[in-house]
């Protein structure tokens, strides 16, 4: 890995750690909130993740797009991603848990519609940020292998840790809403960092 790549990626990586972080904290509580929804089986828990993934993808997609069509400002996209996802973290609790109350009972693909509905424009958001990460790390690194694997690692290591912090340590001291929160923060703490290093240049 070139010094180059190293020495301007410091921010990116953190941010990255967090968004990972972060989304492995939204999937498991959301998946929570939704239960009541979609129920507590197999099924339930599948519809959920698909749906996660469903987004991610169509996020991938958006994400690529993006970079190739604004590469000098896919790290101002990576921030403003960010802070959307935080904002729609902040707003999620109460939302989900209105549409839970609201749509108990539905059948299993109305309560998959509703699931899609609710989650895809924050998946979506989530997925955008690792092919814009890596066009920013293939623009330093000159070597888009480097950038992947690295920014891959780093985020599949936060999403990693987020699991592991929700179901053995979060839970037990803090609510569903706080635990959102929390992971709101992460994200909003993304973006700020991204931010600052931009502005920090802009300024040299």
């Amino acid at each position: 890995m070139s010094s180059k790549f190293r020495a301007t990626t410091g921010p990116v990586a953190a941010a990255f750690f967090l968004s990972g972080f972060a989304a492995l904290v939204y999937q498991l509580a959301w998946q929570r909130l939704l239960f009541v929804v979609v129920g507590v089986d197999i099924e339930s828990v599948t519809i959920i993740v698909s749906t996660f993934m469903l987004g991610l993808g169509v996020g991938a997609v958006l994400g690529g797009q993006l970079a190739d069509r604004w590469p000098q400002r896919i790290l101002v996209a990576f921030c403003t991603f960010e802070a959307l996802i935080a904002l729609y973290g902040l707003a999620s609790v109460d939302l989900l848990q209105a549409s839970a109350a609201a749509f108990a009972g539905l059948s299993r693909p109305s309560a998959a519609a509703l699931s899609f509905a609710l989650l895809i424009l924050p998946t979506v958001c989530m997925g955008a940020t690792l092919p814009m990460l890596v066009a920013h790390g293939w623009q330093r690194s000159g070597n888009v292998g480097v950038s992947t694997g690295t920014l891959y690692f780093i985020n599949t290591l936060g999403a990693a840790c987020g699991a592991f912090a929700v179901g053995f340590v979060l839970l037990y001291w803090l609510d569903l809403r706080e635990v959102v929160w929390l992971a709101a923060g992460l994200n909003a703490a993304a973006s700020a960092v991204v931010a600052l290093s931009l502005r920090g240049k802009a300024a040299a």
